[in-house]
């Protein structure tokens, strides 16, 4: 039967697969998807019912409330902001907006996984510089920059290696790329950086009109199921970006609820506190075992294991336990509550126990 013509990268395409067990009957200790472990706050969940009232209408399609919230505490004028349904979407609205005949985008690999993805949908060549010690290599990425280079991006936090870029590394790399390109800092786990050195999107974006910064409210702030994000860039970029969004995307339990978030900032910091001392604590756990663990400034750690990141994911899976695994690369799990963590460190002590019991002699 002969089918509609649809894009052939759709043939190539692997479609995004939540990790074993996260959704099964019997849910697995949900560490693969850098959730935040705590459940809402009351007054989140508060407006989460508020807004429940009102399903029959449309949401304000321009985020007023919300846009107004965030640049306050932003310390940045409104026209700065666009908000969407994820910082993911408002990823997927870069990469539209920038297509074209031959335009390409740079971004570190590995890195956030849906790049590539939002990158073949919309007909935009990615050019993926590897990694240099787990962390982007910036003088290499400015080296990829061509005429057909439109778009950049810098995850930072790197996800899922954890590792940061620096404000000065930051700097000389922007004094690199043409005016004319765009530059993308995801920083969706922002709020869980205590390295100094890291660089500041929203300082950097002030002086240069180039640069946008996206930050979300599903990790650090956890409305996860919502879907609401942010972009915060030059305010004739952003007026133009408002204008490619997605009309009605973000929903008013979205709206209403981040607006709740917000003011319930300085006790939702707490709880990114308490994830910080865990990330902490598990690193030197798994590096006492002699696990690679880069320092990581998010919510998550990397596993280097290479060809056995298969053969962990499925033992942590055997174990009731869900990580993000990348064949023959690596593992990124999450920080989750205490209990989990140490669920998690019991099983990955395991699979290193087995692991050297079958070792060949020798080896």
């Amino acid at each position: 039967m002969t089918l509609p013509r649809l894009s052939p990268f759709l043939s190539e395409l692997s479609a995004y697969r939540p990790s074993e067990g996260v959704h099964a009957a019997t849910r697995a200790l949900p560490l693969s998807a850098n959730e935040s472990p705590h459940t809402p706050l009351p007054g989140i969940a508060a407006a989460v019912a508020s807004a429940g009232q009102d399903v029959n209408r449309y949401p304000d399609p321009e985020c007023r409330d919300l846009t107004r919230v965030l640049a306050g505490q932003l310390g940045v004028d409104p026209d700065r902001i666009v908000v969407g349904a994820g910082s993911v979407a408002l990823l997927q609205t870069l990469f539209q907006v920038v297509a074209g005949p031959g335009a390409e985008v740079v971004y570190g690999w590995r890195s956030f996984e849906v790049y590539p993805v939002l990158a073949g949908l919309a007909g935009v060549r990615s050019v993926q510089v590897p990694l240099a010690g787990e962390a982007h290599d910036l003088q290499a990425m400015a080296d990829r920059i061509t005429d057909a280079t439109r778009l950049v991006i810098v995850c930072n936090p790197n996800n899922p290696t954890g590792t940061v870029v620096s404000h000065d590394d930051l700097t000389a790399f922007l004094a690199r790329v043409p005016p004319t390109c765009l530059v993308a800092l995801d920083e969706a786990y922002a709020e869980y950086v205590r390295d100094p050195r890291c660089a500041d999107g929203l300082a950097v974006a002030t002086d240069h009109p180039n640069v946008v910064v996206l930050r979300t409210f599903s990790k650090a702030y956890g409305l996860a199921a919502l879907r609401v994000g942010y972009l915060v860039g030059d305010p004739r970029v952003v007026a133009l970006l408002r204008r490619a969004c997605l009309v009605y995307a973000v929903n008013s339990a979205a709206q209403t609820s981040a607006v709740a978030a917000l003011g319930l900032r300085d006790a939702l910091l707490e709880r990114v506190e308490s994830t910080v001392a865990e990330r902490v604590r598990v690193r030197a756990a798994l590096l006492a075992r002699g696990e690679r663990v880069p320092d990581s400034q998010a919510n998550f750690l990397w596993l280097r294991l290479g060809a056995r990141a298969a053969a962990f994911g499925a033992w942590c899976a055997e174990h009731g336990i869900a990580v993000r695994v990348f064949p023959g690369e690596g593992v990124r799990v999450s920080v989750g509550s205490p209990d989990d963590n140490d669920a998690f460190v019991r099983v990955a002590g395991g699979f290193r126990a087995r692991s050297r019991a079958v070792a060949p002699s020798g080896a």
